[in-house]
């Protein structure tokens, strides 16, 4: 892997279940959202629907996994939802999802149509390697507020990716900050799929990742990363 990307020990013990594929893509072309995205996206809210057949999302095995590890590291569940259920309650109300641009709406539809939090984060604007960890408190997420740059801070125990800079996402993969956030301009990236358990489907979404995003970005040199459950990783 062109960038290292490692597990803490605290957060492996808390989740033994977790596990992860990542895709590494380079040359890409992004651009705005599509009728073909638009169409990607719909579609994935009807795969969803048919996967959850009439349940609330929160309902299903996998989402139910993300809820009980969110709680054993101190957030709610029901405030601060895991970021395919808060996509999933989106995709199924009536306003629909968000078309944010090509490559976001691409891994959004994968993350609706398989239930499973998936994020995009630039690579040119990644400082070092990512690691996912339990915070201390003093680290540095810078947000917008209002319009404005701010700085907050996590929750001690909250867990959280970070690179050499500070965090890039806030509670596991409720909020994302926007220094590392996929762009119109991104050419380089590394996508993140992330399963609680051995059926959350971490692999066969991947794939189906990898080949959307060749579609979409003909040309773009990709690697997938075979999936890696936490407790499986060497001490």
């Amino acid at each position: 892997m062109t960038i290292d990307l490692t597990v803490s020990d605290e957060v492996r013990a808390l989740a033994p279940g977790f596990t992860h594929v990542a895709v590494e893509a380079f040359g890409l072309v992004n651009g705005p959202s599509t009728d073909a995205t638009s169409h990607l996206l719909d579609e994935a809210a009807r795969r969803l629907a048919e996967r959850l057949e009439g349940r609330a999302p929160h309902e299903d095995p996998h989402m139910a996994a993300w809820r009980a590890t969110y709680t054993a590291f101190g957030a709610k569940p029901s405030r601060t939802r895991n970021s395919a259920e808060a996509l999933a309650k989106r995709a199924l109300a009536e306003g629909g999802l968000p078309r944010i641009n090509t490559l976001v709406d691409v891994y959004n539809a994968i993350s609706v149509a398989h239930l499973i939090p998936v994020g995009g984060e630039d690579l040119d604007h990644i400082k070092g390697g990512m690691r996912l960890v339990r915070a201390t408190g003093t680290e540095d997420f810078v947000t917008m507020a209002g319009g404005e740059r701010t700085v907050e801070h996590p929750d001690a125990g909250e867990v959280v990716w970070c690179d050499d800079e500070g965090v890039t996402c806030r509670r596991w993969n409720w909020r994302q900050g926007p220094r590392t956030r996929l762009t119109e301009e991104s050419v380089n990236a590394i996508f993140l799929l992330e399963g609680m358990g051995p059926d959350s489907g971490a692999e066969a979404a991947g794939d189906e990742l990898a080949e959307l995003i060749e579609k979409f970005s003909p040309g773009a040199r990709l690697t997938v990363h075979a999936p890696e459950r936490a407790s499986e990783r060497p001490e």
